[in-house]
């Protein structure tokens, strides 16, 4: 088994590691038995990096207590990768030497296309920094989940790994996570290269990382296109597109700063007319981010259509090709967490201030942006091939507090029914007239015209 010696600079990255979604450290003095259970969670979620012979932060003292030989780890790799079942396939195993404070054991253990159980037929997967024990129904539904191959390991023909590997977005990568391997060793290490035919070819998530025009490379389509719709109602017409929509393309991270940046200039002039009066809208930036994120890193690749982005005047949808993957449905998705991109996902969570946070902690984040703003969280459905978020410009008061609360910010303006439903993203014309009307009958609002037609009236504060 290889041994690699690590340097100083190697170490502290090693003891800085934060244990989450993808890492694990553990000491040299767990159970075998134990350990599975972690090796298990990690191959029946989305795969990471196992390392054994390092104490928990908590520790006083030294931190790293590694294999005095390589002997003295036979029991636990005998009971990780013989005694699983079934057995997991293409672990990297290594030591890692340091030098005068023992081995550490190393797994990069890959997200398996089975359900793998411990020896004694128990079943976990990982959750953040945790392993969660699963049976029943939940293990049938990680079945379902794993029946096909991850799209983004497909082999890309058209690409030589020699083109990727003098890449430069590649090279600068290495040097963000600070890396020492030689490029084609590190793709490989990565799984960003696909056996095909005994030669190792860049696959998919590779080529969306590292490949500076994906999106003239891949066979199906994986732009964003950002649009800008001057209006509030639920369908839209051409005309009332401000341009042409943005097409964003390039490598994943650029496509996802690039993205933001756009929407967030939209953003910025949202706003819409009434009266001849403007009311600017504004929406937590990170909240945004969140969604837009998810939206690249979580979408199918493997269907031919891009990612949309549509700015309206009182709310920004985005649709993302691709039903909810696996075990997902609308109902759990702030509970239960699942990639459909793992590698994806893993390779830009390793960054530095990475763009994404640990598995489902976007829409946790999304969420709390938006109540902080006042605003009502994020509306998910599924249409057709595709998951689509909104998030709407919609107060969490009522009605009746948005009409007041307006009428007291802006002393002498007036307010119809169509505004009030803009201010406060109440679709449904009957229950903002009915919201009036309590206030009128109450005394706190009064009609300009008591003559006008039903829906036409103005009202003003009493």
């Amino acid at each position: 088994m290889e041994i690699i010696s690590i340097q100083k600079d190697d170490i502290e990255t090693l003891l800085a590691l934060n244990e989450d979604h993808f890492n694990d450290v553990k000491s040299k003095r767990i159970a075998p038995a134990k350990l599975q259970e972690t090796f298990v969670a990690f191959a029946n979620s989305d795969g990471g990096d196992l390392y054994v012979g390092i104490e928990d932060k908590s520790t006083k003292g030294e931190r790293i207590a590694g294999f005095a030989e390589q002997e003295e780890a036979n029991a636990i790799i005998a009971t990780l990768l013989e005694e699983t079942l079934p057995a997991v396939e293409n672990v990297f195993v290594e030591f890692l030497d340091t030098n005068g404070k023992g081995l550490i054991l190393h797994f990069a253990i890959p997200k398996s296309p089975k359900v793998h159980y411990t020896a004694s037929g128990d079943c976990f997967i990982r959750v953040n920094a945790a392993k969660r024990k699963i049976k029943g129904e939940r293990i049938t539904q990680l079945g379902y989940s794993k029946g096909a191959e991850l799209y983004e390991r497909k082999p890309v023909n058209d690409v030589d790994v020699d083109e990727i590997a003098g890449n430069d977005l590649l090279a600068n990568y290495m040097r963000r996570v600070g890396t020492h391997l030689e490029p084609v060793v590190f793709l490989r290490k990565q799984r960003l290269l696909t056996l095909q035919n005994e030669r190792r070819i860049p696959n998919v998530g590779c080529v969306l990382l590292f490949d500076g025009e994906p999106q003239a490379t891949l066979d199906t389509r994986c732009a964003v296109k950002v649009y800008r719709l001057r209006t509030t109602e639920k369908e839209y017409k051409r005309e009332q597109l401000e341009e042409m929509p943005i097409t964003i393309n390039g490598g994943v991270e650029e496509v996802i700063h690039k993205t933001i940046d756009q929407v967030a200039k939209y953003i910025d002039g949202a706003a819409f007319q009434d009266g001849g009066r403007l009311v600017k809208l504004s929406y937590p930036s990170e909240a945004l981010k969140e969604i837009l994120v998810n939206a690249v890193i979580h979408r199918d690749y493997s269907l031919n259509d891009d990612i949309h982005v549509r700015v309206f005047d009182n709310r920004v949808e985005v649709q993302s090709p691709g039903k909810l993957p696996g075990y997902m449905n609308l109902d759990n998705l702030y509970q239960e967490r699942f990639s459909r991109n793992p590698n994806l996902v893993r390779m830009l969570h390793n960054l530095p201030d990475p763009v994404n946070h640990d598995i489902g902690e976007g829409l946790d984040t999304a969420k709390n942006e938006l109540k902080k703003a006042g605003l009502i969280e994020p509306i998910f459905e599924e249409k057709e091939n595709a998951f689509v978020v909104t998030i709407k410009h919609q107060r969490i008061a009522s009605v009746e507090e948005v009409v007041l609360g307006y009428l007291q910010d802006n002393p002498g303006a007036e307010i119809t029914n169509k505004l009030v439903r803009q201010l406060s993203g109440e679709d449904d014309m009957q229950k903002v007239k009915s919201a009036l009307q309590r206030l009128r009958a109450s005394g706190q609002i009064k009609p300009v015209d008591e003559n006008a037609r039903a829906f036409n009236f103005r009202y003003v504060k009493a």
